[in-house]
């Protein structure tokens, strides 16, 4: 847990972890202590449709979690994997086509659906778009782009999705199964007044919370202009609809930057990148 300069309390949490249980390389205990030891607060097993309950194990806090997927490996017949987390039971599920069963089943469950590696899986803009109930989307996942695949960063499908003002918060995940020298890259840090369920989803929900892989970053908007805190970077990019601007700074230890939004500029979000390629993103602003 990370306490900011305004006594907000920010935990590092770990969405989509795979065990023994379905195809990952550990079992859940050993999982467990090794993201702990890590410096995770808390994680959640997302095993392949083996539903995972809320505990405690290893002495780090483990979220009830998912991970549904349909569609087999050819992404023109349609791939798609959405992560539950949070659900209070286990939802009605069986292996099927459709995307939007999964999401719907999840929320009845109590949970919130997480849309997993749209740009591993070839998800385009036109698709998700028909898709609601959705609550966040992973805009990097780790084993997306050194295990099984080349295509870990799904920002440009996201952002594709803003300028359609389809927005959801932004998630990075590990996706771990191999438990390599990749584990406990990629996470979000969320703002808890304390580590439980309801506190974490509704985090989740509201976009209280940053994707990282280890910069800390801290934004919010003041009228049209959006300010960023965070712990020393070389590079700070304020990625908008436009196609043309000055939006990406660059410095030996940069900790504090300011962006005043244009008024041809519907949507903002920000990424800052430290001196060892460590990447951190916010959520993005929508100005319409």
């Amino acid at each position: 847990m990370i306490t900011d300069k305004n006594g907000n309390n920010w935990y590092k949490i770990g969405l989509h972890i795979h065990t023994k249980r379905s195809d990952g390389g550990r079992q859940p205990e050993d999982a467990a202590a090794f993201y702990k030891e890590r410096g995770f607060d808390a994680i959640a097993f997302t095993d392949h449709w083996v539903y995972g309950e809320e505990c405690e194990l290893a002495g780090i806090k483990v979220f009830s979690g998912c991970e549904y997927d349909r569609g087999g490996v050819e992404s023109d017949l349609g791939v798609w994997h959405i992560v539950g987390i949070g659900m209070t039971s286990k939802p009605d599920l069986v292996p099927g086509p459709f995307a939007q069963g999964l999401i719907d089943k999840i929320n009845e469950a109590g949970g919130i659906a997480i849309l997993a590696h749209p740009m591993w899986s070839l998800n385009s803009p036109e698709q998700i778009k028909k898709l609601h109930g959705l609550s966040a989307v992973e805009i990097y996942n780790t084993v997306s782009g050194i295990e099984n695949g080349i295509r870990p960063d799904s920002s440009a499908i996201i952002d594709l999705l803003a300028n359609e003002g389809y927005i959801l918060p932004l998630v990075a995940a590990d996706d771990i199964h191999g438990y390599g020298d990749i584990a406990c890259r990629s996470y979000v840090m969320a703002r808890l007044e304390s580590l439980t369920r309801e506190n974490l989803l509704d985090a989740i929900r509201n976009g209280d919370f940053y994707a990282s892989q280890g910069p800390e970053l801290y934004t919010r908007r003041e009228g049209n202009k959006i300010i960023a805190d965070f712990s020393e970077c070389v590079k700070v990019k304020f990625v908008s609809n436009l196609t043309s601007a000055r939006r990406v700074f660059e410095g030996k230890s940069l900790t504090h930057s300011e962006y005043e939004v244009r008024h041809n500029e519907k949507w903002v979000r920000v990424e800052v990148v430290d001196r060892d390629g460590n990447v951190a993103w916010s959520n993005i602003f929508d100005f319409r």
